[in-house]
């Protein structure tokens, strides 16, 4: 009988990875094409893989909690079916031929910082030591000659790490989040404008519905910040339908679900969709849909805290408006103070797509939204 190798598919938009959450199936099971085989997380959904032959499982690669590459062997199955070609020899990272040793400082490039980029001086000597104790030298502070790292400089930063404890690897949500972040700080130019809206004439306390409401009316005036822009064409496509993205904080890490056409809804279908949203987040039943395909995006961070910030936002989108927490303040009312309740913004944008006129016409006119009484 054939054995066939199935390897962990592309689950959305080039995924380089995805972490398993629950097997579906054991070795030895024999199982039919198209049942449940495996749960994976990635892009802060749980997608679940069925089985794509007929036949026994043989060899699972990986346990819970393992992250698998896309492409990489996940299933061996025995069957009659023909499956993927099997998987290619693993390389165990034997090193062939002579390895040299000298006191030569060997400079290689590490890390970028701003437009510089900084370079790790070290003997090779030095360098097997940092393995030998598992210290990246990027985290090292040179003290050498000329910038090199010494023997004591990476014997400090082990004697450190040993303190603190074992690193925590990221997943799931974290890792996708610190993935995105890497991402958008290396494509956006960004640039952030604040201001506040004095909210003393309020009815309704719904500042997440509020704010809705109030980046309709601004896409409205402004419309090219709810656009998404493409950095090889070097163009923008500035888009009629707004499908907001809003982030979720959770203990699992970050998740922007997009609440669709919110300018043609009706307020309770948009409350109603709401926290339909927020419950699967929650739940962690985010279908993989509901997590792509924003045109621009609401923070509302003030409800743990802070009052103005700069919110990432991920391209192809260009904005993204934060709100901070809402505060007392002495206002100037026909020339007397007063003490109204100010609602902090920030609104972010990427200026390779959106100049400073159009992001302030944006936030001038959400402000001017959200000072009506409703």
């Amino acid at each position: 009988m054939a054995k066939n190798v199935f390897k962990l598919p592309d689950l959305g938009e080039g995924l380089p990875d995805a972490e398993i959450v629950k097997w579906h199936v054991a070795v030895g099971d024999e199982v039919k094409k198209d049942q449940p085989l495996v749960s994976m997380e990635t892009a802060k959904a749980v997608v679940e893989i069925p089985t794509p032959y007929d036949g026994k499982i043989i060899k699972m690669y990986g346990g819970v909690g393992d992250i698998i590459a896309t492409g990489n062997p996940l299933v061996e199955f025995a069957g009659d079916e023909q499956g993927e070609a099997r998987a290619a020899p693993v390389d165990k990272g034997t090193v062939v031929g002579k390895v040299a040793v000298g006191e030569e400082v060997v400079t290689e490039r590490a890390i970028q910082v701003g437009k510089a980029a900084m370079g790790i001086r070290a003997i090779p000597a030095v360098r097997a030591l940092a393995r030998k104790l598992n210290v990246d030298l990027s985290f090292v502070t040179p003290s050498g000659k000329d910038g090199s790292i010494t023997a004591a400089d990476v014997q400090r930063v082990a004697k450190i790490l040993k303190e603190v404890g074992p690193m925590e690897p990221l997943r799931g949500p974290r890792r996708a989040m610190a993935r995105n972040m890497s991402m958008a700080r290396a494509e956006v130019v960004p640039v952030t404008v604040s201001d506040d809206a004095d909210i003393h004439a309020w009815q309704d306390g719904d500042t997440t519905m509020r704010l809705i409401h109030a980046m309709v009316a601004a896409c409205k005036v402004e419309p090219t910040l709810n656009a998404w822009y493409d950095s090889h064409a070097v163009g923008r496509r500035v888009l009629t339908k707004i499908d907001l993205g809003i982030a979720v904080d959770t203990e699992e890490g970050l998740f922007v679900p997009v609440l669709h056409d919110v300018g043609n809804r009706a307020p309770d279908d948009l409350r109603r969709g709401l926290e339909a949203m927020k419950d699967a987040v929650r739940k962690r039943d985010v279908p993989p849909e509901q997590l792509r395909g924003y045109t621009i995006t609401l923070s509302n961070f003030g409800t743990f805290g802070g009052r103005y910030a700069d919110p990432i936002f991920m391209p192809p989108t260009v904005a993204i408006l934060g709100a901070g927490r809402a505060r007392d303040a002495v206002v100037a009312l026909d020339g007397k103070p007063v003490v109204h309740k100010i609602l902090p913004l920030s609104l972010t944008f990427d200026h390779r797509a959106v100049t400073g006129g159009e992001a302030t016409r944006f936030l001038m006119a959400a402000i001017e939204d959200l000072e009506k009484p409703a």
